[in-house]
């Protein structure tokens, strides 16, 4: 039997949507006390398996809705599944929403030590590589500044540079390097490959498809929650690439 980093068995995640709009949250609590809250079944993902190796980058395509960021959310345990196994193993670094742990009215410098904290660093292990992560992110000049001053790009710059300050077993990223300028996207891609080449697990998501054949050895193509096609990363963009254009 092979042994996976990354396992997931018939995986189904459902939400609940409401079917009527509830302007403030005393008559939500109304509503829901009277019952009268009427809710229909949205099923995000739909018997989805997965089994990634040691060491390989998957990369997963579809249309916005299809399912990709949920699945991230699986991996990563922010979400538990209605139905299916979830088996991860090793030290997961996600950088699936922009701006996710970090807080707009503090300082770069303090989000450094924030983030790194819920990535489970501990405040010694963030200070002896605090150097590493200003230099990698290049926000040297705005250490002492609000975050919520920061164009999306430098958000992404700082929780990009704090996630892969260390080599994690499995590096999750969503559309990270979708914002912010050529040169910085480079240095972000360049990063990942040396992390892939060192025994990274990467599970990447973009809706640049040449990004994901550069960087991605395989890949999963979801339509509505359920995948359509699992197979080599060329082979997958190639049939999205045509299936988008039919």
């Amino acid at each position: 039997m092979e042994d996976y980093i990354i396992d997931l068995e018939n995986i189904t995640v459902r939400f609940n949507k409401a079917n009527m709009k509830v302007d403030n949250l005393k008559e939500y609590v109304v509503r829901l006390l009277r019952r009268q809250l009427l809710f229909q079944e949205f099923i995000a993902l739909d018997g989805v398996n997965l089994k990634i190796k040691k060491g390989e980058a998957w990369g997963l395509v579809g249309t916005n809705g299809a399912g990709k960021s949920t699945l991230l959310k699986v991996v990563s345990r922010i979400i538990k599944p209605y139905k299916g196994t979830v088996n991860v193993n090793g030290t997961v670094a996600a950088l699936i929403e922009l701006g996710a742990g970090i807080d707009p009215n503090l300082s770069a410098r303090e989000n450094i030590y924030l983030n790194g904290t819920i990535l489970g660093y501990k405040k010694d292990f963030i200070a002896e590589r605090f150097d590493d992560i200003v230099e990698f992110s290049e926000l040297q000049d705005f250490l002492d500044s609000p975050v919520k001053n920061f164009s999306s790009g430098m958000k992404a710059r700082l929780g990009f540079s704090v996630a892969t300050s260390v080599q994690p077993d499995i590096l999750i990223a969503d559309e990270i390097l979708s914002v912010g300028d050529i040169k910085f996207k480079k240095k972000c891609m360049n990063r990942m490959k040396s992390m892939l080449s060192s025994g990274t697990t990467l599970l990447y998501v973009s809706h640049n498809m040449d990004s994901i054949k550069r960087l991605c050895d395989k890949a999963l193509w979801l339509d509505h929650g359920k995948p359509v096609m699992t197979g080599t990363a060329k082979e997958v963009c190639d049939a999205y690439i045509e299936k988008m254009k039919s």
